[in-house]
């Protein structure tokens, strides 16, 4: 089934959340013990990330540095295969623009289509470490407006090449990213939600947020889109505070704001395990309070640690 029509069916705030591809080299089994934990809260979709290519410097026996382009995580979609086999329950791939050209993207949508994936996560990406800005592949995508308008028109049977006759038409719900606290690049919120709205005007069927940790930001975000008229299903994303380095870290990786209370909690903790403790209390009072106002769904970013997660959901749902 697609997101949309979970959403749809539900009748209360869905549970969901997203896992990281194992590093290359391990076995799909480190997947399946982050997911067997969450799956008695009974999730009807489970996104799986897509990181691409990274450009890495090996030094060689004299003393020269050598350039290789490496994919630390690769197997997303063998992962939504293995998973929709395993556990019955739908996935959603994410799919970028970086590192990926429109046939390659198309190419990618076949197989997804073939395997019986009926959802798609379309991100821009973020740029490479060795680049300052984005920068597409050559007969790529720049916006992840335009990969959604890729998908929505092979949804519609069109394919790049468009002399192919009685081509059939993939079915994908296309899920799209939004940024409470605003995208690092975007000028200002109100900015980032015309481009956001142009994501949804190009196909888009349902959001994702950015985690957060103060509720009236998701709320306020939430007022301003409908305001704006996007009108589909946002979806918020949280993640639970474990460690006191994610005081630094948070901020500085995925640029959100930390709630003064929250901060005070965790700096007070004599280690990362009283910490934890704080990140697990402080997201069940925030997903209680999504919970109630009747968002379509919580969607957990769990960075494979399923535990905190579980506590959490275990007095929510």
């Amino acid at each position: 089934m697609k997101v949309t029509e979970h959403i749809a069916q539900a009748k209360g705030s869905l549970f969901s959340f997203e896992i990281l591809p194992p590093l290359k080299g391990q076995k799909i089994e480190d997947i399946y013990k982050v997911i067997d934990p969450l799956m008695e809260f009974k999730p009807p979709f489970i996104n799986v990330t897509y990181h691409r290519e990274e450009v890495i410097y090996k030094r060689l026996s004299n003393g020269l540095l050598e350039q290789k382009t490496v994919r630390k995580r690769p197997g997303t979609v063998g992962i939504c295969a293995a998973l929709q086999y395993r556990y019955k329950v739908d996935t959603v791939p994410h799919m970028l623009c970086g590192g990926f050209s429109k046939e390659d993207t198309e190419n990618a949508l076949i197989d997804l289509d073939f395997l019986g994936v009926k959802n798609i996560m379309a991100l821009r990406g973020d740029s490479m470490k060795n680049e300052r800005f984005f920068a597409p592949e050559s007969d790529g995508h720049t916006y992840a407006k335009d990969l959604v308008g890729q998908i929505k028109a092979m949804n519609q049977g069109r394919y790049l090449d468009d002399e192919l006759q009685n081509s059939a038409p993939t079915d994908f719900a296309i899920g799209v990213a939004g940024y409470p606290e605003k995208h690092f690049e975007a000028p200002s919120l109100n900015k980032d939600i015309e481009y956001l709205k142009e994501k949804v005007d190009a196909g888009a069927d349902y959001i994702v947020t950015q985690l957060f940790f103060d509720n009236r930001k998701y709320f306020d975000f939430v007022d301003r889109c409908r305001k704006a008229g996007i009108e589909v299903p946002i979806i918020p994303g949280i993640k639970p505070l474990s460690t006191k380095q994610h005081l630094s870290f948070l901020p500085h990786f995925f640029k959100v704001d930390l709630p003064d209370e929250l901060v005070k909690a965790v700096v007070d903790c004599k280690d990362n395990a009283a910490a934890r403790q704080v990140g697990v209390e402080w997201g069940i009072q925030q997903a209680k309070e999504l919970k109630a106002a009747g968002v379509p769904a919580i969607h957990f970013y769990s960075m494979g640690r399923p535990d905190n997660i579980a506590s959490i959901a275990r007095e929510v749902f």
